[in-house]
């Protein structure tokens, strides 16, 4: 079963999880909306439509909350953006609704994206988070993901180190 197919529940079993589903150009606009809210590093619509639109193999995934709950016009309530190259999944960005965290939608965005990679035969994860952002490698430690590396002044602003985390999600082809 693909992701466009599934709907992912949280933990609990009384309160319906987030559904996962392909990102399309319709999406863009909350996407950025999330990405600056977010302080992640910017790319900006442009950047997102230009990977939609590219041949690199991607995975661009939002999440809504099931049952339709949302706040004013807005629909999604997270994304993760990847890049499946060589049997690795470079994890690009992944951002929730600062009012939608701790509902199981980074979890299933994140879920999501390793099975779709596993499934495309991926046999390692990568991504990069900020040194000080200690709740995200947390949550990333929580899924599997280790640190293995240290990229100095990689975040312009503020100035920061990213530490690289991977994942091994199978044996190398």
């Amino acid at each position: 079963m693909s992701v466009s197919e599934s709907r992912l529940d949280s933990a609990s079993e009384v309160a319906p999880g987030p559904f996962v589903s392909p990102m399309s150009e319709h999406d863009l606009l909350e996407v950025v909306e999330i990405e600056q809210s977010s302080g992640l590093s910017r790319w900006g619509w442009n950047a997102y439509y230009a990977e939609l639109a590219s041949e690199n193999r991607h995975l661009m995934l939002v999440a809504r909350l099931a049952g339709g709950i949302a706040e004013g016009n807005e629909s999604i309530s997270g994304y993760v953006v990847a890049r499946l190259v060589a049997g690795e999944l470079h994890i690009n960005n992944l951002a929730v609704r600062q009012s939608h965290r701790q509902c199981g939608i980074g979890t299933a965005l994140l879920t999501s994206v390793l099975a779709e990679a596993k499934s495309a035969e991926a046999f390692v994860a990568f991504l990069e988070v900020r040194a000080g952002n200690t709740v995200a490698q947390r949550f990333y430690e929580k899924v599997g993901f280790r640190v293995v590396g240290r990229r100095r002044n990689y975040y312009p602003e503020p100035r920061e180190d990213a530490l690289i985390m991977s994942l091994e999600m199978g044996r190398k082809p």
